[in-house]
């Protein structure tokens, strides 16, 4: 009992310092740069207690800073996505991807197998999406998570997707799977394949730990598998799976195509 104590004790000092009231509050507000992040801060943290938020995700919250290269980095995702599939896989190195992901493949066979029994997802669009995401665990990235979700969920561009992404996040932090000082992709994604906080929440298995690659791409099977993958139907018929993933058309035509030349092999 003494614990709960104490935590209600935190909890109360530090709606405190932000200067709310423990009732329901108004939705925060979004902001167009990070003048008003601060105040924002104050209004999502009686939204975040209002979802179950403990003390460890409020304390996390109250120490995230704007993260302007996040902003950088959304402002210019739509060059990411631009032009043709054949141009987006130079650019991304599709065809390292491949000979790598062949090999990986092979190395780790009995890995492979046992997500495939399990989820009826095939190596290929698995190593696919490893390899396209962080160059197969070599890149995965280093923005402080907490601060970037924070900062995307208070941005005006899309703060109703980025907002429970945000929350979960926080209850990441409660749980101990992600800590205040964590660091990510620019958009706040987290590990091997780059799951944002909501779909880990959602779709990782084992200890959830998206950091180890065995949890990551058992992960990434299972959120396949939730958004319609057909065991077996080939790649055409599990376009809508991929999409699932990332909505960029260049992205699913050259995960399907990576994936299709990794599992011929």
């Amino acid at each position: 009992m003494a614990f709960f104590a104490k935590g209600r004790i935190f909890m109360a000092a530090v709606v405190a310092a932000f200067g709310l009231a423990t009732g329901a509050q108004a939705a925060a507000s979004c902001g167009k740069n990070g003048a008003g992040f601060d105040a924002w801060k104050q209004q999502f943290a009686a939204e975040a207690q209002a979802e179950g938020v403990g003390q460890r995700g409020l304390s996390a919250l109250a120490g995230a800073t704007y993260a302007t290269r996040t902003i950088a980095a959304d402002r210019a995702i739509h060059k990411a996505f631009s032009g043709s599939v054949e141009a987006f896989m130079q650019r991304r190195g599709g065809a390292a991807i491949i000979s790598k992901g062949r090999a990986l493949k092979k190395q780790n066979a009995a890995m492979f197998d046992r997500i495939e029994q399990t989820y009826g997802v095939p190596p290929g669009v698995l190593l696919a999406i490893w390899g396209m995401e962080t160059g197969f665990g070599a890149s995965m990235g280093n923005q402080n998570t907490v601060s970037a979700i924070l900062t995307l969920a208070y941005d005006c561009r899309r703060p109703d997707y980025f907002t429970p992404h945000a929350i979960a996040a926080l209850k990441l932090v409660d749980r101990g799977a992600l800590t205040a000082s964590s660091v990510g992709a620019m958009h706040g994604e987290i590990g091997h394949t780059q799951f944002l906080p909501g779909n880990v929440l959602k779709y990782g298995v084992g200890n959830g730990n998206l950091r180890d690659r065995n949890t990551a791409l058992a992960s990434t099977a299972n959120f396949l598998k939730a958004h319609g993958w057909q065991a077996g139907a080939g790649y055409e018929a599990n376009m809508g799976a991929i999409a699932g993933w990332n909505s960029a058309s260049v992205y699913q035509q050259a995960i399907a195509r990576i994936a299709e030349a990794i599992d011929a092999n």
